[in-house]
C-alpha cells in the first residue's frame, strides 16, 4: 500500500495534467551510463556533443545532484487523433513529427512539473529540482526503473496502456518516498521498429546511430544532409515517427487530453509549397511556440527542399528555383539537388549557367557539380 505522501503527490501530479506517476531511486539507473560509454566511443551520437559533456552527471543522477533521494517520474499522454504515417503517401505535403505540431512540450510539461514540485516543498519543507530533457538526465532509464514503461528495441519509452505517445519529466526531491517496481521488457519476438526504419539506423536491436536517423538529420544536424539519406527522408520536414508508429502497443495508446499538445490545423497537413515561400518572419510566426522553431528557418527550409525534391510534383519547380538565391547556403544548395529532380537537363543546365557562374559557397558548387552527373 502507497503511503500518504507517495499518493498525495501522485494525486497532486494527476490534478496538474500528468497521466502516469511513478517513483524511483538515483541508483536505479542500472547499465544506462555503460550503454551511453559505448554509444559515444562509436560515434553514434554524431554531432550532439552536448551528449559528451558531463555525461559523468548523465550517467549518474546522484552525481547530478547528491542530495538527491527519490525521484519522481511523470508522464504526459501525446496520442495523436490520426495515423501520422499517413501523410507519407501524399507527396505535395509536408509532414512534421507529432510531437511538434502543438506546443513546445519542454514549456508545457515543465510548467506542470513546477507546479507539483512548488507543492511538495512547500506542503513537505524538501528540495526539489525539475527537469524535462533539457539537463544531464537520462529520463528512459529512470523511466523504466520507475515502472512508467520499458525502452525498446527502438531505444524509445514505451507503455502498456499510452503506447509510444508519452512525454517524460522528472523531480528531482531530498525527500524519501517508496520506489515502485520497475518495468519488464514485453517487446517479445517483434522487430517493425527496426524494420521501419527508412535509413537503417539501427546497428541492432536496442541500438541506435543517430547519425543515421532522419530525426537527427532533420533536427540536429546543422549542415547539408548526406546525399544517401535525402531520398529516404521523404516528405518529413521535422523528425520522423516511423518506428513509434508501427509499435503494436499503440492500440491501446490514447487521444491526448491536453489541448495544448493537440496538433494545430496549420500542421496536420502543411503544403510544401506553402513552406517553401517562408522568409525568418513568416517561419516565425508560423512556428511561434512550437519546438520546430528552435532549429531555424534556414535548417527547417533546407529540409522542405528535400521533400521537394523527393515530391517528383514540377509545379513547385518555380518557388525552388526563387531558393537558388536565397542568402544561406545550406538553402541554396538543396535548392540545386531538388531542382535536378524536379526539371529537366536541358532547364537545369541553363540554370546552372546562370547561377553557378556567381557562387562562392563550396557546398553549393559541390551540390552543382554532383547535380549535373545525376
Amino acid at each position: 500500500m502507497a503511503s500518504p505522501l507517495k499518493t498525495r503527490i501522485t494525486e497532486t501530479a494527476r490534478d496538474a495534467g500528468f497521466d502516469v506517476v511513478r517513483f524511483t531511486t538515483p541508483d536505479a539507473i542500472g547499465p544506462a551510463g555503460e550503454r551511453l560509454s559505448t554509444y559515444l566511443a562509436n560515434g553514434w551520437h554524431g554531432t550532439m556533443d552536448w551528449l559528451i559533456t558531463n555525461s559523468d552527471r548523465r550517467a549518474d543522477p546522484g552525481v547530478l545532484w547528491p542530495d538527491t533521494r527519490s525521484i519522481i517520474l511523470l508522464g504526459m499522454n501525446y496520442g495523436p487523433d490520426a495515423d501520422p504515417l499517413a501523410l507519407l503517401n501524399r507527396p505535395d505535403t509536408a509532414s512534421v513529427s507529432v510531437y511538434a505540431r502543438g506546443d513546445d512540450y519542454h514549456d508545457v510539461v515543465k510548467k506542470r512539473l513546477k507546479q507539483v514540485a512548488r507543492w511538495l516543498h512547500q506542503s513537505e519543507d524538501v528540495e526539489v529540482k525539475v527537469f524535462v530533457d533539457t539537463a544531464p538526465v537520462m529520463e528512459k532509464p529512470l523511466a523504466e526503473a520507475a515502472g512508467l514503461g520499458w525502452q525498446g528495441k527502438h531505444t524509445n519509452l514505451v507503455s502498456q496502456d499510452f503506447g509510444s505517445w508519452l512525454f517524460i519529466g522528472s523531480i528531482f526531491t531530498t525527500a524519501q518516498i517508496e520506489s515502485d517496481v520497475s518495468e519488464t521488457d514485453h517487446c517479445g519476438s517483434c522487430r517493425k521498429c527496426l524494420d521501419v526504419c527508412p535509413t537503417d539506423a539501427f546497428p541492432a536491436p536496442y541500438q541506435l546511430d543517430a547519425r543515421r536517423c532522419i530525426s537527427y538529420l532533420t533536427i540536429e544536424h546543422k549542415g547539408h544532409i548526406p546525399v544517401e539519406f535525402r531520398a529516404a527522408i521523404g516528405n518529413r520536414v521535422y523528425g520522423c515517427d516511423d518506428c513509434l508508429a508501427v509499435c503494436p502497443w499503440n492500440k491501446f495508446a490514447s487521444l491526448a487530453s491536453e489541448q495544448k499538445l493537440a496538433a494545430r490545423d496549420s500542421l496536420r497537413a502543411p503544403s510544401i509549397a506553402d513552406m517553401l515561400g517562408l522568409d525568418d518572419p513568416s517561419f516565425r510566426a508560423l512556428f511561434s511556440k512550437s519546438p520546430v522553431k528552435r532549429i531555424g528557418r534556414d535548417r527547417f527550409v533546407r529540409n522542405v527542399l528535400i521533400a521537394a525534391g523527393n515530391s517528383n510534383r514540377s509545379d513547385l519547380s518555380g518557388k525552388v528555383e526563387t531558393l537558388l538565391r536565397d542568402p544561406a547556403p545550406v538553402v541554396r544548395a538543396m535548392a540545386v539537388w531538388a531542382l535536378a529532380g524536379l526539371v529537366d537537363q536541358e532547364r537545369f543546365a541553363r540554370l546552372e549557367t546562370t547561377h553557378a557562374a556567381h557562387e562562392t559557397d563550396a557546398g553549393v558548387l559541390s551540390e552543382w557539380s554532383a547535380a549535373s552527373q545525376r
